[in-house]
């Protein structure tokens, strides 16, 4: 029977994983997974794959008190599994047609086909048909280039037997010369175009320096010391593995819980050293986004280093501890008008103090002259657009409190979705601007749980402070007094001053039953 040479089904992909499962023990931990990812995938609900699910639905988390921030069990199981993939392929599976991975910064498989080669030769031997001939260059090239893609069909030619066959040969071999001879003067004719377009002056807007390496695509996001395919971070932004560097050296981190991100993918592993990042760009305004965090460390030592930007310091004495307040807490910093130094590249120069410096990635966006690019947080652990087209991120910068498991129908906003969940309980947020300007804040609420049907509810049920920077924006305030129950509420402040570390530190405080909010926008005031 002739092999097919179409893509594996679903089926065919099904079949693997549950060979893998079984491999992997038909009732283990990493088996049972497995299973759950693969029923996801092959029922298009993918986007359920999140470590909230995995950890509740897998391994059995309270889903009213499970806090990804300090349980690492869907990272950790995860990362065993991984492992076990690449043994299983590295023995038992190593000649599976389809292979099977989770890559890093998500839950979401991957089945990899390999492609196998079933072209006859000239020799009519296995495994050469992706040779050429030698008569035919254009021919040979393509052979060269795509090796088990292009079938050669002279081997097939010189295979053929009998007087009908023989015809067939003589037409393909015509069929040959005369792309031969299309090719040669297909290449003659270029040829006189390239040299003509050698003459022709460069466009105008090319004023960069002769001999520079093309400009970066923008937005640029690079995981510091990684190397590896592309990762997808929660809110479908892919992550490129490290590049512009020099200098300095790669470093895993150590699994453990991180605080204040929901984007762990940023902090896997680290650039350490003495290094530079020369990024060459288009002529214009970016805004750069450092990360950072530290693994454990003693407290009372100081582990300081310097950034500097095109020979400008931006960054003196700089501790991550001391930035972040603790050790194993992400901490972002912000800089807005970016631009590459004469030379057209952005030069980021990292250099040791009392300590080594370190990063965990950076991203440079399209930036807003003399303005900060707005920040826009929505309590849930997706990210959603609004009905003006604005996009928020999910969840990010928190510590403490819990977000709710269940999304209710609010009144009030044409973006119910903004307010169908919630943090709640003693929290607070790090958001990260430049710290030079001043800042709107937006926040945004609803009163989920006190109204009709819940005893001793109305006005008073649940009062909580918020403030910012030591600053008091709300005392005694009472979302039901002011909306009701399931009603949205927004409330504005104005000129909000960042703290040295270019933070908006935002508390809330219980007085009476826990605090409360649903989203969190922060806008630059700048002209």
């Amino acid at each position: 029977m002739q092999e097919h040479s179409e893509p594996p089904t679903r089926a065919e992909e099904l079949a693997e994983l549950e060979t893998v499962a079984d491999a992997l023990g038909h009732t283990s931990r990493l088996a049972n997974l497995l299973r759950y990812i693969g029923e996801k995938y092959f029922h298009g609900e993918s986007h359920q794959l999140t470590e909230y699910n995995i950890a509740t639905e897998v391994f059995g988390r309270s889903k009213t008190v499970f806090d990804a921030g300090e349980d690492a069990i869907a990272r950790v199981e995860a990362h065993r599994l991984r492992k076990r993939l690449k043994e299983f392929y590295e023995g038992l599976g190593k000649d599976h047609p389809i292979q099977l991975t989770i890559p890093l910064g998500t839950y979401i498989p991957c089945f990899t086909h390999r492609a196998k080669d079933h072209s006859p030769s000239l020799s009519g031997a296995p495994g050469n048909s992706a040779k050429g001939t030698g008569k035919f260059p254009a021919l040979d090239a393509a052979f060269a280039r795509y090796p088990g893609r292009v079938r050669n069909p002279l081997g097939d030619v010189l295979r053929l037997n009998g007087p009908r066959n023989w015809f067939f040969a003589l037409l393909a071999v015509g069929l040959i010369i005369a792309a031969a001879i299309f090719y040669v003067v297909a290449r003659s004719h270029a040829g006189a175009a390239v040299s003509t377009a050698s003459r022709t002056p460069p466009p105008a807007e090319s004023a960069r320096p002769l001999g520079s390496p093309p400009p970066a695509a923008v937005p640029l996001r690079i995981l510091a010391g990684y190397s590896g395919k592309p990762q997808t971070n929660s809110s479908g932004e892919a992550w490129e593995s490290d590049n512009y560097f020099h200098g300095g050296g790669s470093w895993r981190r150590p699994p453990a819980p991180i605080a204040r991100t929901s984007d762990l993918l940023l902090f896997q592993q680290w650039r350490i050293g003495d290094f530079t990042y020369d990024i060459p760009l288009q002529p214009g305004l970016y805004e750069l986004h450092l990360y950072f965090v530290t693994s454990e460390r003693s407290s009372e030592s100081l582990s300081t280093f310097s950034v500097k930007i095109n020979g400008n310091l931006v960054l003196g004495g700089f501790d991550i501890n001391s930035d972040a307040l603790g050790e194993n807490i992400a901490d972002e910093r912000i800089f807005r008008d970016i631009s590459p130094a004469s030379d057209g590249v952005l030069h980021i120069d990292f250099t040791s103090e009392r300590g080594a410096p370190q990063l965990n990635a950076l991203e440079l966006l399209p930036g807003i002259p003399h303005k900060q690019l707005p920040i826009r947080l929505v309590m849930q652990r997706t990210s959603f657009t609004d009905h003006s087209g604005q996009f928020w991120h999910q969840d990010n910068y928190f510590m403490n409190g819990r977000l709710s498991d269940q999304r209710l129908q609010v009144v009030g906003s044409p973006d119910q979705d903004l307010f169908a969940m919630e943090r709640y309980g003693h929290f607070n947020y790090a958001n990260p601007v430049d710290p030079r300007d001043r800042y709107t804040l937006v926040l945004h609420f609803a009163e989920f749980y006190f109204g009709p049907g819940v005893p001793s509810s109305g006005v008073g049920s649940r009062v909580f402070r918020v403030m910012c920077n030591g600053e008091t924006l709300l005392d005694n305030f009472d979302i039901y007094k002011e909306a009701g129950s399931l009603h949205a509420l927004t409330k504005t402040f104005y000129h909000i001053k960042p703290s040295a570390q270019g933070k908006l530190n935002i508390t809330f405080e219980p007085i009476l039953n826990n605090a409360t909010v649903s989203g969190i926008e922060v806008l630059d005031e700048s002209q």
